[in-house]
């Protein structure tokens, strides 16, 4: 039977219809979708190894002149909770050990404790427990030469923090992408199944990392305000009193 001009032109126009979609189905298997690139709109850093990847980002933050650091920390000595303002000249913020809560100001070599009642009176002294109401939420200034004065500053440095936490611990492997916040990651994985760490590092402008899941279940870190700068200065004299003697254990 002989087909109609109607029919031949349809065919002819199915068969032309067919050739873009066989050819994206082509494609599909090397781009997310058809005509589409999944860093498109990023950095690029998702195109990279995860080597290179980690890379980037610890070049990123060691060249931050601020950041704040929020999480969880667990170590032999405890767990603690954290929440600090940092950059190079000192820090702000909170730790909570399992024991009580306190603040921690760091002005160059000046380091400064806030903390309620209860913190003094963990002291075994009968003098502490005595002064804690007067200790209760002023600044108290920590002696350099207090075993406490060097546990308590390595919260409050920047580089020595980045450097301890944002370790990980056997071959790296790029993983998924993923968001911390509102910001697009690309997730890094060191050992089998991340058994070794995870850091999200920025798809989005300079490459920082905005969360760290330590290894071991050691803790998890969010890394934000990059570069955002903060005050800061000595407490005022009226809201500092002088403990006089060696700090209690935190």
């Amino acid at each position: 039977m002989t087909s109609s001009p109607l029919s031949v032109r349809v065919r002819v126009r199915a068969r032309r219809a067919a050739l873009p979609l066989a050819l994206c189905a082509g494609l599909a298997a090397a781009l997310t979708a058809c005509g589409t690139d999944p860093d498109e709109g990023t950095n690029g850093v998702g195109k990279l190894s995860a080597t290179e990847i980690e890379n980037r980002a610890r070049t990123a933050a060691d060249g931050a002149d601020a950041v704040r650091l929020s999480g969880t920390l667990v170590s032999k000595g405890g767990s603690y909770k954290i929440d600090m303002k940092l950059k190079g000249t000192g820090g702000t913020g909170t730790v909570t050990s399992q024991k009580s809560t306190f603040g921690l100001l760091r002005v160059g070599e000046d380091l400064f404790l806030k903390a309620d009642a209860g913190f003094w009176s963990h002291s075994e002294s009968g003098g502490a427990a005595t002064a804690a109401g007067k200790l209760d939420d002023k600044y108290v200034k920590v002696p350099s030469e207090d075993p406490a004065y060097q546990q308590l500053r390595g919260f409050t440095e920047k580089s020595v923090l980045l450097k301890g936490m944002l370790g990980l611990q056997g071959a790296l492997s790029k993983g998924d992408r993923s968001e911390v916040g509102n910001v697009r990651t690309v997730r890094i994985a060191a050992g089998k199944d991340g058994e070794g760490g995870t850091l999200d590092v920025s798809l989005q402008g300079t490459p920082y990392p905005l969360r760290f899941e330590r290894a071991g279940g050691a803790g998890v870190l969010e890394l934000a305000d990059w570069n955002k700068d903060f005050t800061l200065a000595a407490p005022a004299k009226g809201d500092t009193v002088d403990y006089g003697k060696q700090l209690p254990k935190t």
